[in-house]
């Protein structure tokens, strides 16, 4: 059965050169309609490490922006997509995320991931261990956030968690805590958010035409939320899944659309043949754009659409057009 749930938007966003800017930007994001403002787990400003990592120069830390845009917005919720479990201590991320969702009101959305970019831990000093074990320590860490927020006694001992002799305190606002957000892209990770999570965030499917496992990106798109299905089973209707189309051109004129995907298929080093109906890639007219979204959630099952910073007054018409139905 095709469960078609409503749709929500969020911005990603970390760039601000002054508080007025970053408050501003937040105003915004709220009075156009989007649900949730997003900063991202990532550190690197410009330099040799952050080409290799291949991701932008971030500007603002999560946690402070997250706090300062829900101080200055009243509806709007706030989050990051996504923590990564090994660049903080879990135990001081749970009273964190529980202070955040208490002083917003119950505003958080707390997402939360294994890691990925071996660039950015090796820039940063921090040992990137297998898969295995980072997604072993993000169960731990998921199982810790639970207990905290519930305000009982915590007792866990594990093989990277091991925090016992208090309750944690505050309490978040959302019962019985904020929604969970787990990102990834692999069998395991995505396997843990259907049993795990409330919302779930489908990483970025190669850009390649066929993988290494001969499906092209929109099959591959496909077997994930598959993963998150089988794992989830009737929860699965409950869940939010979220994606975002990352590279994003909102135009009716052809040249500009040509340039857009030219500019796409050059940044990721592909043809750019196919790259139109790519699921991480969304050019094209507010109409076009519109159809192809609801397109995709019926067979990605996507309703959770987060675009980028730039893409936020020129997204709004699609957001009006479709936030909630």
């Amino acid at each position: 059965m095709t469960i078609e749930r409503p749709f929500r938007f969020a911005v990603q966003a970390t760039k601000a050169r002054s508080a007025a800017e970053w408050r501003d930007l937040s105003r915004r994001v709220e009075d156009l309609g989007f649900s949730t403002l997003f900063l991202a787990d990532h550190y690197l400003g410009r330099g040799p490490a952050q080409q290799e990592a291949r991701w932008p120069p971030q500007y603002l830390a999560p946690i402070a922006a997250m706090a300062t845009a829900a101080a200055h917005t009243t509806t709007l919720r706030v989050g990051c997509r996504v923590f990564c479990v090994d660049y903080h201590a879990p135990a001081v991320l749970a009273k964190e995320a529980a202070t955040i969702d208490l002083l917003s009101d119950g505003r958080l959305e707390f997402g939360i991931g294994a890691g990925w970019s071996a660039p950015e831990y090796r820039a940063m000093g921090v040992p990137f261990e297998s898969p295995g074990q980072r997604i072993r320590k993000l169960t731990e860490a998921i199982a810790l956030f639970k207990a905290h927020w519930s305000g009982e006694d915590i007792d866990q001992q594990g093989e990277f968690v091991n925090v016992t002799g208090y309750a944690g305190l505050p309490l978040p606002v959302q019962k019985p805590h904020p929604p969970i957000m787990i990102g990834g892209g692999k069998r395991r990770v995505l396997s843990l958010a259907g049993r795990e999570a409330d919302i779930v965030s489908i990483s970025n499917v190669p850009f390649v035409p066929v993988n290494e496992d001969g499906l092209t990106p929109a099959q591959e798109a496909e077997r994930r939320t598959g993963y998150v299905r089988e794992a989830a089973g009737e929860r699965f209707a409950h869940l939010d899944i979220e994606s975002s189309p990352f590279f994003t051109k909102i135009t009716k004129d052809a040249e500009e659309i040509e340039t857009a995907v030219g500019r796409v298929a050059a940044t990721m080093q592909v043809e750019a043949a196919g790259l139109m109906r790519h699921p991480n890639v969304l050019v094209g007219s507010v109409e076009e754009i519109v159809d192809r979204l609801q397109e995709r959630r019926t067979q990605f099952g996507v309703n959770y659409v987060s675009v980028q910073q730039s893409e936020i007054d020129s997204f709004a018409p699609v957001v009006e057009r479709l936030a909630g139905r």
